[in-house]
């Protein structure tokens, strides 16, 4: 078999097929990068011959390059060998997305991270752009995803640090960290995670004969709760637990309907504090870190 005039027919194919078909085109070019991918690994001998098989794309992209123009790099054909891996891995892949998303997360290594990716990139219709600065962000990380949870919580969704664009360098205040937070509330939103929604800031309520104020009110729509977020630029506190836990208690006795689910917590604080943490009864109540970045 001549793998290499296979593999040039493939993509000569799809180079027609989509200035016919223009709506089709991006179903025709993950089809035809996974059968080319697939050549190549059997061109190669089976995927466990990676080593041969850099010489041999070396050349056939020099060929393809030299026969078809560009678009055909040793890195293009490498990216589409992966392809074709990741699928057996993860039939079927989804073709909602683009090439363009695919050679962002190819790179990556971890298969449940590249789950995580595809999964979010699906879920909040991502561009190319947006996926990229997640991936750069490290978000997969800062949230500690684990695909095994069956029934996710607010929690498995909250990233840890959140981060806070800012143009200070010294030390805040938690007013100031606020207004960070409410003059950019779109991206600290999108920070947090999935489902949240703004719905108030220095929320006023009465507990016995005096005035409080939740630093920021949320909902989040994805698990139909009211969500309190705290902010402390100090460590992790006792105090602050039981200060949350007020509001919390509040707002499911006042604010929330019937409909909804009980109030959820967030502490946003300096440094993490696992030893408190770990003797909080109330699984409602989660940490975590905030990290000033420019902004510019």
């Amino acid at each position: 078999m001549n793998y290499y005039d296979e593999i040039k027919t493939t993509l000569v194919k799809n180079e027609n097929y989509k200035k016919i078909k223009d709506y089709s085109k991006n179903k025709s070019d993950l089809n035809a990068y996974y059968e080319v991918g697939r050549l190549l690994v059997e061109a190669q001998g089976g995927e466990d011959r990676a080593g041969y098989g850099n010489g041999l794309i070396k050349d056939y992209s020099a060929r393809l390059t030299e026969e078809l123009g560009k678009g055909y790099t040793y890195t293009g054909l490498s990216r589409m060998r992966q392809f074709y891996l990741l699928s057996t891995k993860l039939a079927p892949m989804a073709q909602q997305l683009t090439w363009s998303h695919y050679t962002e997360i190819l790179p990556l290594k971890n298969i449940d991270e590249i789950k995580y990716y595809i999964n979010i990139s699906l879920a909040l219709s991502l561009s190319k752009r947006d996926l990229r600065e997640r991936i750069k962000s490290k978000e997969y990380e800062r949230i500690g995803y684990k695909e095994e949870l069956e029934q996710p919580q607010v929690n498995t969704l909250i990233k840890n640090p959140i981060i806070i664009k800012s143009n200070l360098n010294e030390e805040i205040t938690e007013h100031a960290l606020k207004q960070l937070i409410l003059e950019n509330m779109d991206s600290f939103l999108r920070e947090l995670g999935m489902g949240f929604m703004y719905a108030g800031n220095e929320y006023k309520i009465k507990i016995g004969d005096r005035y409080n104020y939740i630093d920021i009110l949320l909902f989040n729509y994805e698990f139909n709760c009211f969500v309190v977020v705290e902010l402390k630029v100090t460590e992790l506190k006792a105090e602050h637990i039981g200060q949350i836990m007020k509001y919390m208690n509040y707002a499911n006795k006042h604010i929330k309907k019937p409909f909804h689910d009980n109030t959820a917590g967030i502490i946003i604080c300096k440094k993490d504090n696992q030893f408190i943490m770990e003797y909080v009864s109330d699984d409602r109540i989660f940490a975590t870190t905030y990290e000033l970045v420019n902004s510019n």
